[in-house]
């Protein structure tokens, strides 16, 4: 038998859903928009080696994907376990959230360090 699931708690699990949605992906934004920047600079600039043309998208992207990724495959599992959909949404969105901090990390170091 399926237990009935209070109102409460399923208010609870849709209100971490949304409010680490959007901290995830507010903290993506950033790296996203300098990084799609630093990538149109080095792909048109003269100068620029074919590898590092070729190369830097390529991290870039892999640093804005990888956070998504994961967060599909844990929100997979939860569903492979036969979990309701938002019961399953909450490890994968808080996933989603503390693997956004990775490129925002970059981003910052990148500010810090930059010449």
């Amino acid at each position: 038998m399926s237990r009935k699931r209070a109102r409460a708690e399923r208010l609870t699990e849709g209100l971490t859903v949304a409010v680490a949605s959007v901290l995830s992906f507010v903290l993506l934004a950033g790296p996203a928009v300098v990084f799609g920047i630093t990538v149109r600079h080095l792909v048109t600039d003269t100068g620029t080696t074919v590898f590092s043309r070729l190369s830097a998208p390529a991290i870039f992207l892999v640093l804005l994907a990888l956070p998504l990724l994961l967060a599909r495959v844990v929100f997979r599992s939860g569903r492979r376990k036969g979990r309701e959909r938002l019961t399953a949404a909450v490890p994968a969105v808080l996933a989603l959230l503390g693997s956004s901090v990775v490129p925002f990390v970059a981003l910052c170091l990148i500010v810090v360090y930059a010449d």
